[in-house]
């Protein structure tokens, strides 16, 4: 596989748009042969230096339009996906750093990742909740009471404010963002375009 093939993943795991494009993703560098640097991100720390704004400080028109977006990317892409779940907004921290212990520990994050954005975005499940956290991991086939406690360590807390370093640095603004050879792609209505970019080499 080409060293050159390197996608990275600028992601926070309660964002809707990261759950729509998650799987199409997975499936599109698979078939390019490209790598994925998973980089759980803290937006809470990139809003304020790019101008982002958390959801309940949008304006009223915006956050309308965001549930008649996310209703049409459901329905296209045929994602469950309820618009308002009853645990959102929601803190991301602690299945971020459970995502970062994994990856320390080189497991596979897909099913983790996946089961974290399912929880919230079908389930109706509280992803700030650390025992709803070890029983997704452990259903990922993870140590989830492993993973919650390697998520209070300094090294993981150093390895979540890493990524969101390297967020900042490479100008990410908003999630998911995918970097592909220096160049951004964000949300997943640009997954088309990051294909490309892959099939080009």
């Amino acid at each position: 596989m080409p060293a050159s093939k390197l996608v990275e993943y600028y992601f926070t795991p309660v964002s809707p748009w990261t759950y729509l494009g998650h799987e199409r993703f997975l499936a599109l560098t698979a078939a390019a042969g490209a790598t994925i640097e998973y980089k759980p991100t803290d937006y809470g720390k990139v809003f304020p230096i790019s101008d982002g704004l958390p959801l309940a400080k949008r304006a009223p028109q915006r956050q309308a339009y965001r549930l008649f977006e996310l209703k049409r990317w459901s329905a296209h892409l045929g994602v469950p996906l309820n618009p308002q779940p009853k645990f959102f907004p929601v803190s991301a921290d602690l299945a971020s750093r459970m995502l970062c212990a994994a990856e320390r520990n080189g497991d596979e994050l897909d099913g983790l990742l996946t089961g974290i954005m399912r929880a919230i975005w079908v389930e109706e499940r509280d992803v700030a909740d650390a025992a709803t956290l070890i029983a997704i991991a452990d259903a990922a086939g993870l140590d989830g009471r492993a993973l919650r406690a390697a998520a209070e360590t300094e090294a993981v807390r150093a390895a979540y404010e890493a990524h969101t370093e390297d967020a900042i640095a490479a100008q990410v603004f908003g999630a998911p963002t995918y970097i592909y050879r220096g160049e951004p792609f964000w949300g997943q209505d640009r997954l088309d375009f990051l294909e490309r970019a892959l099939r080009a080499g």
